[in-house]
């Protein structure tokens, strides 16, 4: 707990705009060290120093010792389509909650993150070739098969060690990454298409493989081309590891097709890969197979939706199996009620316990 009190109490200093000097003098100490090793968890806050941060700083008591809050913690970057600072913000805050529960939980059920992480050896400097031959090398060598879209999540999950959640985010939010120090997570809009969740899962991928090389942003566009070149390197990434080469060549010269019959295997092969038609149409331009004055004249609007116009999406279940999992043993365990579990998540008892049987968990819930 030290820890991420101190990160706290440093949170709340900067939003403050308050010096280490400053605080020092809040809580007497005689220099801004002291105040340094609490912020870094060198040093452990007393119970009477906890008071004075409570009394002091205006903060309560459960901004400094709740596990399931992430506050000065984490580095997010969003996806998103005209969502101001101040809606992004809040909804960060929420999935904070979801995201603290699980690094709160998975290790006293025994299931902690990987000690090591893995990495692309990728930088701003590679080519967008290079981004596409990372991202083909990541389907031969995770062997996603055929339809890479519908192995990805699970590869994350179990062979990554990447949290993946997808969550009811308002319109405008399509996906995030979010680093901690000991955690890797990516959201996912669940109501968006499911060419688009895919491809979301497989940009912030990218992200999380090379946070270190070249951050990303905080908030990003959500588009399928274009962006700053560390966008347009994810999305080249993404684009080969949803749609390889070799694939797409075992379904159509794609160079010959007529206009009508060059729609039609888009949105065919499109849903054949759980993708978007468009962002087919366009991986098939980077692989030379389309010429990019082909791809222009062929109207976006017979490839929405894959050819089927508008239509709401059908939402996958919310979250994920290995996030159910924990939740529900660390309720068997008594590490967290299932009423405080089932307002983290803001759903009901009974919903969470519909949740444990979607997805096949044991549910330690009596319905």
């Amino acid at each position: 707990m030290a820890n991420f009190i101190g990160t706290r109490i440093k949170a709340l200093r900067e939003e403050r705009k308050l010096s280490q000097d400053d605080l020092a003098r809040v809580f007497g100490f005689k220099d801004r060290q002291t105040v340094s090793a609490i912020e870094t968890g060198e040093r452990r806050v007393t119970a009477e120093e906890l008071v004075i941060a409570v009394e002091k700083l205006g903060a309560s008591l459960d901004y400094f010792t709740n596990p399931f809050l992430l506050v000065g913690e984490g580095r997010f970057s969003w996806r998103q389509t005209n969502v101001g600072p101040q809606a992004l913000n809040g909804y960060e805050r929420s999935a904070g909650r979801w995201i603290a529960a699980y690094r709160a939980l998975s290790p006293q059920v025994g299931r902690a993150a990987p000690l090591l992480r893995r990495s692309l050896g990728l930088t701003p400097r590679h080519s967008f070739e290079d981004a596409m031959e990372a991202g083909e090398r990541f389907v031969a060598e995770f062997e996603l098969g055929d339809v890479p879209a519908g192995r990805l999540a699970e590869v994350m999950e179990r062979a990554l060690g990447i949290l993946v959640l997808r969550v009811d985010a308002f319109e405008g939010i399509s996906g995030a990454a979010c680093r901690l120090p000991e955690l890797d997570v990516v959201l996912i809009n669940r109501s968006e298409v499911e060419g688009r969740r895919n491809f979301d899962l497989a940009h912030e991928l990218f992200h999380i493989l090379t946070w270190d090389t070249m951050p990303p942003e905080h908030s990003e566009a959500a588009v399928e081309t274009g962006g700053n070149r560390v966008e347009q390197l994810a999305n080249n990434f993404a684009s080969a590891v949803l749609m390889p080469a070799k694939i797409l060549d075992g379904m159509a010269d794609w160079s010959a097709l007529a206009e009508a019959a060059l729609v039609a295997r888009l949105n065919g092969a499109a849903d054949q890969l759980k993708v978007t038609a468009s962002a087919l149409k366009w991986r098939l331009v980077a692989l030379n197979r389309l010429k990019p004055a082909t791809a222009r004249a062929t109207p976006d609007a017979a490839l929405r939706n894959n050819g089927r116009g508008e239509g709401a999406a059908v939402p996958p279940p919310p979250f994920s199996k290995p996030f159910v999992e924990v939740i529900g043993l660390a309720i068997e365990a008594g590490h967290v009620s299932a009423r405080r579990a089932s307002g983290l998540l803001d759903m009901t008892v009974d919903d969470l316990g519909d949740l444990f049987e979607v997805y096949g968990a044991p549910s330690p819930i009596e319905l």
